[in-house]
């Protein structure tokens, strides 16, 4: 895993660091488990647009992605480990004895030809799915689900990992990627190790063109909005703004969001950073 600066030959490439795709072994999905995908461009069924800076983008496909991992106790394959444009993640097409073709989200370190397995007594190796109370305790995980046979939940983006530090009763306490410590029950599903592509967050686009290739339209800054149509609009000249805050006047900066009364606050051992 490694980027890669482009030599500064057109202004877009001056500051330009792209991946390598070392880990990426063909350019060709799995026909049987690719869908088309339709995009609105932020526009409803009345053609409004009703999401801003949303629009345009490169035409792409949807990989079904088994996230739930719940064909227990049968030997899978990993014939291709290939980029999906929907997630920053890598993902594995993995083939099963029976014959039948999953995709996974990549773990990091995955080689073709390795098997993976998921299920109640299986080795906890990089790639494998287990429940929490069969993980040891320590081991780093990915892919966290957090109600049983609901699909992984947590920790799928790339370079993301979980940590299983300890069990009380019918829950065990993970530590998030954002520092959070949380009670997740024991009979939710975890895949070994962490996310693929960890260094996708030193990659640098490079010009404005990328973010339009990625379906992202120019985005207004507020203070040059008018009173009408934010809180930090207006004024003369090129006023501050005044505190920062949202469309719909919440503070921006070190405001909490969240409700005191949640009713998952008590699964919270402690919060983030």
């Amino acid at each position: 895993m490694s980027v890669r600066k482009l030599k500064p030959i057109t202004p877009g490439q001056r500051f330009r660091v792209v991946n390598n795709f070392e880990e990426i072994t063909t350019n060709k999905p799995e026909k049987s488990l690719t869908v088309g995908i339709k995009k609105s461009g932020g526009r409803n069924q009345t053609g409004k647009m009703t999401m801003r800076y949303t629009g345009g983008g490169h035409k792409k496909k949807y990989r079904i992605i088994d996230f739930k991992r719940n064909k227990a106790n049968v030997e899978a394959t990993v014939k291709s480990v290939e980029y999906d444009p929907n997630r920053t993640a890598f993902i594995a097409l993995l083939e099963y004895a029976d014959g039948e073709k999953r995709y996974i989200i990549a773990p990091n370190g995955i080689k073709v030809d390795q098997k993976v397995v998921s299920g109640e007594s299986v080795e906890p190796n990089v790639g494998n799915a287990m429940k929490l109370r069969n993980i040891p305790l320590g081991t780093v995980i990915s892919c966290v689900e957090m109600k049983p046979g609901q699909g992984a939940i947590l920790a799928r983006s790339a370079g993301s990992s979980a940590q299983l530090t300890s069990r009380d009763g019918k829950y065990a306490i993970i530590k998030l990627p954002s520092g959070e410590s949380r009670m997740i029950l024991t009979e939710c599903m975890a895949m070994i190790g962490s996310v693929s592509n960890s260094d996708h967050q030193l990659t640098v686009s490079g010009k404005a063109g990328r973010s339009r290739w990625l379906g992202r339209r120019p985005r207004t800054r507020p203070v040059v909005m008018n009173p009408v149509d934010h809180p930090m609009g207006g004024g003369e000249g090129r006023s501050s703004g005044g505190h920062p805050r949202s469309r719909n006047g919440m503070p921006a900066k070190g405001y909490k969001t969240r409700k005191k009364n949640k009713v998952s606050n008590r699964y919270i051992v402690s919060k983030r950073k």
